[in-house]
Formats: structure tokens, C-alpha cells, sequence
């Protein structure tokens, strides 16, 4: 007998409370240093023990030396890219649970983050209660939503391309070959923000 979408988020979000009467390790990741310390106050607030880093290089070095049992990682940080820290994380602690927070509302890249091991997305700016929210209940509260603002014609023509070249490992040439774009032409659209 299949799980209702109700057993399946009461099952996620009793996994969660689980793991946070064991082990209330959080590692938030964000280059953005006025919200990194905020998020972590607030997270502090609500009974988590928190470390911090705001790149992909420090958080992959914490995450290596001590996994914790929760994180939150930007996607897109000054040395590279968020999901290497979750995939990390993943192969660290597969019970992990991950958030990953995107400012450019970029679906490809969340669903992916999703396919890495991140438990759930949030795009940005999310506050400390989505977070937690989203840290403790998970992907599955989502289910079913249907859109407030749809995408345009042009923001899906982006999302397809930004889906490509993260399957493609972010490799622009290899990106441009499978699209069969000019290469020059795919570096103008990936150096663009996402059309609205």
C-alpha cells in the first residue's frame, strides 16, 4: 500500500526530529556575510549549534573534518558552486539533511541540487522560519503547489540551458556542443542574470 502525501511528510519530518534530538549540528554556507550572520543567530535561536563558512573551499574542508547532521548551502559562492558541498556531504553523511538556497531562482540547478542529496531548495531571500521549515519537514510540503508567477518563454529557454551545462559538469564547450550554440554566444547567456 502506497504512503499518503500526508504519511510521507509526517515520515520526513519525524526523520528530522530524530536526527535533531541526536546530533543539532548545522553549517550554514553563504558569501553573503550581513546574512550568514543573521541566519546564524536565528538558527542559534532555535536550538541548533552552528558553524559557518562563506566558501566552497572552507565549507568542504568543515564538512570533511567534522559532517554535521544539517546545513545550508548558497549555490552560488565567490569560489565555486554550493552543490559540491552538498554532494560532500552526501557521501560524508548519507542521513544529512541539506538545504540549498539559490538567488536565482533557478529550477535546473534545484533540481539537481535535489538529485546530489540536497533534501530541499529555497530560493532567496528565505527567512530563518522557511529554512527551518524546510529543514525540518522537506521537499514534500511542496508537492502539488502550483506556481503564483509561471515562466516566461525566455526564462524556460534559460532554465534549459542552465539545466545542460550543470549536467554537463559546467563545461561551456561541451554545453555549447550538445545545444549546438556557438560557444561565445552561450558564454553572453550564462554571464546574463535569469530573465524574469
Amino acid at each position: 500500500m502506497e504512503e499518503s502525501p500526508e504519511q510521507i511528510e509526517k515520515s520526513a519530518s519525524d526523520e528530522a526530529a530524530l536526527l535533531f534530538a541526536r546530533d543539532k549540528t548545522l553549517l550554514i554556507v553563504d558569501d553573503d556575510r550581513p546574512f550568514l550572520n543573521r541566519l546564524s543567530k536565528a538558527m542559534t535561536a532555535r536550538g541548533f549549534v552552528v558553524s559557518t563558512a562563506d566558501t566552497v573551499a572552507e565549507a568542504l574542508a568543515f564538512v570533511r573534518q567534522s559532517p554535521p547532521a544539517f546545513a545550508v548551502i548558497d549555490m552560488r559562492l565567490t569560489d565555486g558552486n554550493g552543490l559540491d558541498v552538498i554532494t560532500e556531504l552526501k557521501t560524508r553523511r548519507p542521513e544529512a539533511r541539506g538545504i540549498i538556497l539559490t538567488g536565482y531562482g533557478n529550477i535546473s540547478s534545484a533540481v539537481i541540487a535535489i538529485k546530489l542529496g540536497a533534501f530541499d531548495y529555497l530560493a532567496k531571500p528565505a527567512d530563518a522560519d522557511e529554512i527551518f521549515l524546510a529543514l525540518m519537514n522537506g521537499n514534500e510540503a511542496l508537492a502539488g503547489t502550483a506556481p503564483e508567477n509561471p515562466m516566461s518563454a525566455e526564462r524556460v529557454r534559460w532554465e534549459h540551458i542552465q539545466r545542460i551545462y550543470e549536467l554537463c559538469e559546467r563545461n561551456v564547450s561541451e554545453t555549447a556542443r550538445r545545444l549546438n550554440m556557438h560557444r561565445r554566444t552561450l558564454q553572453r547567456i550564462l554571464a546574463k542574470r535569469a530573465p524574469r
